[in-house]
């Protein structure tokens, strides 16, 4: 099953797009004119350039790459991140470096991934 959600691209980038026939999650590159440093135990919030509407009763949520993660100690802060379907905004990756050396984020590296769900909505029933 799949859905189909409007997307702007304003970057210089592809289309984000699944790696392979069974990924769940797509990669986001960063968008960045200059190069970002992000010293140890410090965050940076880092641009896409992509803009989603995300349809009434789905979510986007944004996670961490594992080789970032692993190679790097680089991960994303509010893991995951949920993206609700009523913002129109930039999509931006809030990365922080859990590691003891300082990382740079350079244009087009692939910072996060992305992946989108159908929520259901509650009811309390007190």
């Amino acid at each position: 099953m799949s859905i189909t959600i409007k997307i702007r691209n304003l970057s210089r980038h592809a289309l984000p797009s699944y790696a392979t026939e069974g990924s769940s999650g797509i990669d986001l590159q960063a968008y960045i004119e200059k190069d970002i440093i992000i010293p140890s135990m410090e965050r940076k919030i880092i641009p896409t350039g992509i803009y989603m509407e995300i349809p009434t009763g789905y979510e986007a949520q944004i996670r961490p790459r594992s080789g970032l993660a692993l190679h790097h100690g680089i991960t994303v802060l509010n893991n995951p991140g949920t993206i609700d379907s009523d913002y129109r905004g930039e999509i931006k990756i809030l990365l922080i470096n859990l590691s003891h050396h300082s990382f740079t984020v350079k244009n087009g590296d692939r910072i996060a991934q992305i992946v989108v769900y159908k929520h259901e909505k509650v009811k309390w029933n007190p």
